[in-house]
C-alpha cells in the first residue's frame, strides 16, 4: 500500500485550493441556501407561547469580549456624557475586554442600581451608543446595551452578598412611594448612605413598576427584575405591596411618620380618544396598560383580576408609535394572534419607539399601516364586539404639518383593538391626586418641581420619575439619584459629605469582593496592592507618577536615570505598534517596539522628585531605577543618593536591550554574570533598602544571571525587560519601521506587551523554582495586561507586577480593572460552589444568540429546517416547565476565608515539570458539545491538515465527530475552536492508545542503506 494513500474517508467538504471556476445549476445553489440558512423567517403567528428572550443586541461571552475590544476608551467619552445615569461606559467596557465582569458590574451598579434592566430596555441608539465616536465608521457604534446586559448577567450568577456596613448609620425613617425605577433608585442610595429605616410602598402585588408589568417577558425576563429587587432587599430596604396612594394613605400621613418622602408613582392614567368611549375589554378593546399587565401575568408570576386577553387566532390592531405599541404587538404574537397590525398617525421613520423596538417589529413581521388616524369603531350589531376600525388618512400641508383628511378613509377588519397612546397623570379628581395635599400642579396635572433637586416646595418631599416626564428607565434613575442626594443633604445639613461642588456624589456599589485584601509585604515593604508602573514611558515624570498614585496604583519605578555624564537624547519616532497580532488599528495592541533610551531628565530632577512623591504619598511605594556602566563609584553614588532622597527600594537597570548597551550599560552589564554579581554587591554594600536587579531575557539561561544577582546580595530580581527584536519591514519599500531620519535607519529595539508574556512567565517561574525564598523575591514585568495575567505572574512566583504596555494601550485608569479583577479572582477561588468556573465566567451557557433557547435534541444543527424543529421543541419545553415548575437546584454557598495574596505566590510552580516526569498513560480525547457548536468545521480542518485526522464532518448537518480511536488528545482542535468550552478534553473511555508508528514497527531495518 502506498504511504501517499488518503487516510480520510470523506474529503468532500474539506477546503481545497481551487484552480478552476465552478458551474453549478442555480436550483442546487438555491437548495443549499434554504438548507443552511441561519436567519430563516420566524413570523409572529408562529411565536405563540414562545417567551424566550429575543434581543438582537444580547451578547455571548465570545461576542462580548470581541465587541468590548473594539471600544476606543475615548477621552471625555461622549457615551458617558450622554448617559442619564453617568455610568463610566469606557471603564466598564474595558473591564469586560479583560474578562473582569465583576469590575464591569460594579461600575455599572454604582451609578445605576437598575443597570441590569437598562442593559435590555435602554434606547441606547439615542443615548450612549448614539454618541459613540465609532457611530460614523463602517463598523458602527459599540453595542453598549448588550455589553451592559452581559456584564450584569455574569455578575448575577456569582451570587455575591452585598456589604451592608456604612461609614455612618441614620435611624430617620424614609418613605418611598412607588416601586418603579425612580423609587428603587432613591431607596438604594438612601440605604447605601446608611439609612436603616427605608420603606417602599407599592400598589401592585409585586414590586418592579413598569419594568415588571409593562415590558414583555421576551424583552425583559422577570428574573432580571427579581434580581434587582433582591439586591435592594439585601441592603435592608423594606418593600410593602398592595398599598396605594390616595386610598390607603396620603402624603400628609407619610410626612408625619417619615423624615423624608419620595414620590414616584408614574403616570397612572392611559390616554385615549373619544372614538373608544364606551368600549370595554369584553368588546375587545384594551389600553396598553391593561393589555401588557394581563397578557403576561401568568408568565411573570404575578396576580391580576382578569385573565390574559383571548386573542388566540384573532386579528389585533395596535394603535400608537411608541415602545408600548411595539410591546403590545409582540405580546399579541405570543398570545397566539393570527395577524397583528400597528397603525401610526405618522410614518415609520417618525415613530417615537426606539430603533431597538422597531427592529424587533421587523423581525417578527408585524404589519405597519402609516398615516392613519382612528376615527370610528364598527361593532357587531348583535354581540357588540369589535368588527373593524375606521381611520382617516393623514396629509401634510405646505408648512410640513400633518392634518386629518376625512375624505380619505381606511377600514381595517379586526377582532381586538389595543390603544397605546401613552399615559398621563390624569385628573386632579383621581384618587392619587387627593393623596397629594399641598403639592402644586401645572396645567398638565404634573407636579411643579425644582429640577436641580426634585423638591416640590414642601420641607421633606421630593418627586421624580415618569410622573415628571422621564420617558426611560434610566432617566427615572437619574431623577432618583438627584433626589436621594438632596434628601440626604436636607436631613444631615453640612454633615452631608456627599455634596462636593456642583455635582453630588453618592456611595458606590459594594460586595464581599471589595473587602478582599490584596496588599502584600515584600522585603519588609508593605505594598498597598501588587500593581506598579514599570520604569518606562508611563513614569516619564514625577507628575505622571503622582497622577498614577491618585488613580490607585500601589507603586511606581521611576524612569531609569543616570549621572549627568551619561545623559542621553532620544530619536524619533521611537515607539511603534506591534505586528504580532496582525493588522490592528487603535487600542489593544498585542505588542509595542521601542528604541527609547533611559530618562532624558537629570539625576537631580529624579532625586528631588522621589522626595516630593514620598512626602505627598507616604503610603505608596517609590522605587528608584538607576543605571551606569560597570563603574563601582557611579553605582554606589546613585544608590546612596536614591536612598537619601527617600526611595523605598532600588531597581538596577541591567537589561535595556538597545542604545545603552552600545555605551557599556544596560544589556552590556546584564548579560555577564560577573558584572551582575559585582554591581549588586557594590550597591548593597552602601544601602540598607531593598535592591532588585532588572534582568534581560536576551540570554541563554536567565537563572544563571539571577543566581549572580543573589550571590551579589540583591533582595530579588525584576524579570523581564523588553526583548530585542525587529518589529517589521515596510512592504514595497527598503525601509524598516521605525524609520529614523532621511536615511530611514532603524535599530533592533525592545519588544514589549502581550507578545513577550509567555517568555516572561517562563523566566519568572524558572527563577522562582530554583532561587526564591523569603529573602529573594521577584517583581514581574513583561506583558501583564489583565487581572488574570497578574494572577498568572503571582502564581508563577512574582510578589508584584510592573506594567507599561497596558497603560500605553489605554491610560492610568486601568488600575480600577486590575484591582477589582484580582480581588474577584481571589474571592471566586475561595468559593467551593464556583469551583467549575473559568475565571469570572460560569460553565459554558448552552445557547446561541440572539435566541436564548433551552437545550433540545443535540443532534439538530442550528440552521434551516433543523432550527425550526429546535424552536418547536423549545416551545414545548416552555409549556411543560410552566405546567410543572421545578425548584431551582442552587448549590450551597460556602465561602472559605480568602487567602492572603502572599499565599498565591508560586502556587503553580510545583506543577511545572519536565516532559519525562509527565504521565504518558493518563490519556484524554476531544469531546465536542453539539449544543454549543456553530458548525464552522475549524476543528475538522486543522485536525485533517495539521494533526491526526481524527475528526470527520457530516456534509448534511455540518456536525463534527471525533473518532476516539484515532484521537491522540493533542488539543489543537480545542485551541482553534471559536466557541468557549465547545470542545473539552476528557478522559479516554476506551483502552489506552499507543503511538501510531505507521506500517513499519520499531526494529524494521532502515531503507536505502548500502
Amino acid at each position: 500500500m502506498s504511504l501517499l494513500a488518503c487516510d480520510i474517508e470523506d474529503l468532500s467538504v474539506h477546503p481545497m485550493v481551487k484552480t478552476l471556476a465552478t458551474a453549478r445549476p442555480l436550483k442546487d445553489i438555491v437548495a443549499d441556501q434554504k438548507h443552511f440558512r441561519r436567519n430563516p423567517a420566524y413570523p409572529g403567528n408562529e411565536r405563540k407561547d414562545d417567551w424566550n428572550v429575543v434581543n438582537p443586541h444580547v451578547l455571548s461571552e465570545r461576542a462580548a469580549i470581541a465587541e468590548a475590544r473594539r471600544c476606543l476608551k475615548c477621552a471625555d467619552a461622549p457615551c458617558q456624557r450622554s448617559c442619564p445615569a453617568s455610568i463610566d461606559v469606557k471603564q466598564f467596557i474595558s473591564c469586560i475586554s479583560s474578562g473582569n465582569y465583576y469590575g464591569a458590574a460594579k461600575m455599572i451598579l454604582s451609578e445605576n442600581p437598575l443597570g441590569f434592566t437598562c442593559g435590555v430596555v435602554c434606547p441606547t441608539s439615542r443615548l450612549c451608543a448614539g454618541s459613540c465616536n465609532l457611530a460614523h465608521t463602517e463598523q458602527g457604534p459599540i453595542n453598549i446595551g448588550g455589553l451592559q446586559h452581559f456584564a450584569l448577567t455574569m455578575y448575577s450568577q456569582m451570587k455575591v452578598p452585598l456589604l451592608k456596613d456604612t461609614l455612618k448609620t441614620y435611624e430617620q425613617p424614609i418613605s418611598v412611594v412607588g416601586a418603579g425605577p425612580a423609587g428603587l433608585a432613591v431607596a438604594t442610595y438612601m440605604a447605601r448612605m446608611g439609612y436603616k429605616n427605608v420603606e417602599v410602598l407599592e400598589k401592585f402585588t409585586v414590586p418592579g413598576g413598569l419594568n415588571l408589568w409593562g415590558v414583555p417577558q421576551y424583552r425583559l425576563p422577570v428574573s432580571t427584575v427579581e434580581f434587582e429587587m433582591t439586591q435592594l432587599q439585601e441592603l435592608g430596604v423594606k418593600i410593602t405591596c398592595g398599598k396605594e396612594l390616595g386610598k390607603d394613605y396620603t402624603l400628609a400621613d407619610l410626612r408625619k411618620k417619615s423624615a423624608a418622602v419620595f414620590c414616584g408613582i408614574g403616570q397612572p392614567k392611559p390616554n385615549s380618544i373619544s372614538a373608544f368611549d364606551g368600549l370595554t375589554e369584553e368588546d375587545g378593546y384594551y389600553n396598553s396598560q391593561q393589555y401588557l399587565l394581563r397578557g403576561q401575568a401568568e408568565i411573570k408570576g404575578y396576580k391580576v383580576d382578569k385573565p390574559a386577553p383571548p386573542v388566540a387566532g384573532a386579528k389585533v390592531v395596535v394603535l400608537g408609535a411608541g415602545d408600548a405599541a411595539c410591546d403590545c404587538a409582540g405580546t399579541s404574537n405570543r398570545l397566539g394572534a393570527k395577524r397583528v397590525i400597528v397603525i401610526l398617525r405618522r410614518t415609520i421613520p417618525q415613530m417615537r419607539a426606539s430603533e431597538e423596538e422597531q427592529e424587533l417589529l421587523r423581525w417578527e413581521g408585524v404589519e405597519v399601516l402609516p398615516y392613519c388616524s382612528p376615527t370610528k369603531v364598527i361593532r357587531d350589531e348583535k354581540t357588540g364586539k369589535i368588527k373593524a376600525l375606521v381611520a382617516s388618512k393623514m396629509e401634510m400641508d405646505d408648512e410640513g404639518r400633518f392634518y386629518v383628511d376625512d375624505e380619505q378613509t381606511v377600514t381595517v377588519k379586526c377582532d381586538f383593538i389595543v390603544s397605546a397612546f401613552g399615559q398621563s397623570m390624569g385628573s386632579p379628581e383621581d384618587s392619587w391626586a387627593k393623596g397629594l395635599d399641598g403639592v402644586k400642579f401645572d396645567k398638565a396635572t404634573q407636579p411643579i418641581v425644582d429640577d436641580n433637586n426634585k423638591g416640590v416646595g414642601l420641607d421633606n418631599v421630593w418627586f421624580g420619575g415618569s410622573m415628571l416626564g422621564a420617558d426611560t428607565t434610566v432617566a427615572s434613575v437619574c431623577d432618583g439619584k438627584v433626589a436621594a442626594a438632596a434628601m440626604h443633604k436636607y436631613l444631615q445639613g453640612e454633615a452631608a459629605e456627599e455634596q462636593t461642588g456642583p455635582v453630588a456624589t453618592l456611595p458606590p456599589f459594594r460586595t464581599e469582593i471589595d473587602n478582599v485584601d490584596i496588599s502584600i509585604e515584600v522585603c519588609g515593604i508593605k505594598f498597598p496592592n501588587p500593581f506598579g508602573l514599570a520604569s518606562a514611558p508611563p513614569t516619564t515624570s514625577a507628575a505622571m507618577i503622582a497622577r498614577a498614585f491618585d488613580a490607585g496604583w500601589g507603586f511606581a519605578v521611576t524612569k531609569t536615570f543616570a549621572l549627568d555624564k551619561d545623559a542621553v537624547t532620544n530619536i524619533c519616532p521611537r515607539i511603534v505598534r506591534g505586528t504580532t497580532s496582525g493588522i490592528n488599528d487603535g487600542t489593544h495592541q498585542g505588542a509595542f517596539l521601542n528604541i527609547e533610551l533611559i530618562s532624558e531628565k537629570t539625576a537631580t530632577y529624579w532625586l528631588k522628585s522621589i522626595r516630593e512623591l514620598k512626602d505627598a504619598y507616604p503610603d505608596k511605594i517609590v522605587i528608584a531605577s538607576i543605571m551606569s556602566a560597570y563603574i563601582e563609584e557611579d553605582w554606589k553614588l546613585l544608590a546612596q543618593l536614591s536612598e537619601k532622597a527617600g526611595a523605598d527600594a532600588i531597581e538596577l537597570n541591567l537589561s535595556c536591550p538597545h542604545g545603552m548597551a552600545e555605551q557599556g550599560m544596560g544589556l552590556a552589564c546584564g548579560q555577564n554574570p560577573k558584572f551582575v554579581e559585582g554591581i549588586c554587591r557594590w550597591v548593597k554594600s552602601v544601602t540598607t533598602i531593598p535592591v532588585w536587579g532588572k534582568l534581560t531575557s536576551n540570554v541563554t539561561d536567565i537563572v544563571q544571571i539571577a543566581s549572580a544577582a543573589k550571590r551579589g546580595g540583591a533582595d530579588g530580581v525584576t524579570a523581564i525587560n523588553t526583548m530585542s527584536g525587529l518589529m517589521g519591514l515596510q512592504p514595497g519599500t527598503t525601509k524598516a519601521w521605525p524609520a529614523v531620519g532621511a536615511a530611514g535607519l532603524t535599530a533592533y529595539g525592545g519588544v514589549s506587551g502581550n507578545a513577550i508574556r509567555p517568555t516572561a512567565l517562563r523566566c519568572v517561574s524558572s527563577i522562582y523554582k530554583e532561587l526564591c525564598d523569603d529573602n529573594f523575591t521577584i517583581l514581574a514585568t513583561g506583558g501583564c495586561e489583565t487581572p488574570a495575567n497578574a494572577l498568572e505572574f503571582i502564581k508563577a512566583g512574582a510578589c508584584a507586577v510592573q506594567i507599561c504596555s497596558a497603560v500605553q494601550n489605554q491610560d492610568f485608569s486601568i488600575i480600577y480593572d486590575l484591582i477589582t479583577g484580582l480581588k474577584t479572582l481571589m474571592y471566586l477561588e475561595s468559593r467551593e460552589d464556583l469551583a467549575d468556573w473559568r475565571g469570572q465566567a460560569p460553565p459554558a451557557q448552552e445557547y446561541q444568540l440572539p435566541f436564548q433557547k433551552p437545550v433540545v435534541k443535540a443532534e439538530l444543527p442550528w440552521f434551516g429546517q433543523f432550527d425550526v424543529q429546535r424552536r418547536r421543541e423549545s416551545v414545548k419545553q416552555q409549556l411543560a416547565a410552566r405546567a410543572n415548575p421545578q425548584p431551582q437546584n442552587v448549590k450551597p454557598y460556602k465561602l472559605h476565608p480568602v487567602p492572603s495574596l502572599k499565599s498565591f505566590v508560586g502556587g503553580v510552580v510545583s506543577r511545572i515539570s519536565t516532559f519525562a516526569h509527565m504521565d504518558h498513560d493518563d490519556q484524554v480525547v476531544a469531546v465536542i458539545d453539539l449544543n454549543l457548536c456553530i458548525n464552522c468545521g475549524k476543528c475538522m480542518m486543522v485536525c485533517v491538515d495539521s494533526a491526526y485526522q481524527a475528526i470527520s464532518f457530516d456534509p448534511k448537518t455540518h456536525h463534527p465527530c471525533v473518532s476516539e480511536g484515532k484521537c491522540t488528545g493533542c488539543g489543537l482542535c480545542q485551541a482553534v475552536c471559536p466557541v468557549p468550552n465547545c470542545i473539552t478534553m476528557q478522559k479516554r473511555k476506551g483502552p489506552l492508545k499507543g503511538p501510531v508508528r505507521g506500517p513499519f514497527p520499531i526494529g524494521t531495518p532502515l531503507p536505502f542503506q548500502d
